[in-house]
């Protein structure tokens, strides 16, 4: 079977994250999370101080650092390997100050000019989402007309983001895509994308994919114009959990680490033939 993906296990620092808003949002409570979902088995903990749920509005720059800063500072000091999800340059230059040695940028550089740049210098690791605008107006985005639908045009917006990457000087084993589901698309274009990651793939850098109590799980789950609640999707994530893995990608953004790890668990011993005479 394909290498086992990586972890990624999500810390909201903030007070309107559509998860699991304000529960971590005061350092301690955010530094102890972090501590149990490395205990899971996280191989990374992705750190973010800003909510990007549909319609959420931005917090002040010195908001944003004030949440994630101390608690990266924690995290990182236990050895943990640390991400920041940010969009904006200031933040992620401070993050990896503080220890952090990914930056998460779920608008690929295109809401921050400088963001690659200081990427660059930095040495980290770069998550590049596919996006297209803000969270409080991205349903507007939400249209893939063109040939090939959404999964031609993330594959080609993804493209071009790389191409600036490579410009900035970001180095090419520094770079994972994500193909941002819920980002500017409709339930439907999800399942696309999820159905055929391989155009993704193809573009040849390690996918990391986020589908974790989203709502078009909710929606897929939930009675007629009623999606379940967000933490009664578990169940859909695990089993999304085991397919992605099967395909091959390089990471799952999730927020119960312990459902995907044992689901992973599974795989890896189904394909352990050591046993066998």
């Amino acid at each position: 079977m394909p290498t086992t993906p990586l972890l990624m296990g999500v810390v909201n620092v903030t007070p309107d994250s559509f998860s699991d808003g304000g529960r971590w949002l005061e350092p301690d409570a955010a530094i102890a999370h972090g501590r149990e979902l490395v205990a899971d088995g996280a191989d990374i903990l992705d750190i973010g101080g800003e909510s990007t749920r549909p319609g959420a509005t931005r917090p002040l720059v010195e908001e944003e650092l004030g949440r994630v800063v101390p608690v990266i500072t924690a995290l990182a000091a236990d050895g943990t390997t640390v991400s920041v999800d940010t969009m904006r340059a200031e933040v992620a230059e401070a993050a990896v100050a503080a220890g952090a040695t990914v930056v998460n940028d779920v608008s690929g550089g295109l809401a921050d000019p400088r963001m690659h740049a200081v990427v660059a210098r930095s040495g980290a690791s770069y998550v590049a989402m596919h996006w297209r605008a803000h969270a409080d107006h991205m349903r507007d985005f939400a249209v893939y007309d063109g040939p090939g639908g959404v999964v031609a045009a993330v594959r080609d917006e993804l493209a071009r983001r790389v191409e600036t990457m490579l410009a900035a000087g970001i180095e090419a084993d520094r770079i994972v895509l994500d193909p941002g589901l819920g980002f500017a698309k409709r339930q439907e274009h999800n399942w696309e994308l999820l159905r055929d990651l391989q155009p993704l793939r193809d573009l040849g850098f390690p996918l990391l994919v986020g589908a974790s109590r989203k709502s078009f799980l909710g929606r897929l789950l939930g009675a007629a114009g009623s999606p379940r609640a967000v933490g009664e999707r578990e169940h859909a994530n695990t089993a999304l959990t085991v397919l992605l893995a099967q395909q091959g990608v390089w990471g799952l953004r999730v927020h119960d680490v312990r459902a995907a790890k044992d689901a992973l668990r599974v795989l890896e011993r189904l394909a352990d033939e050591g046993d066998r005479p």
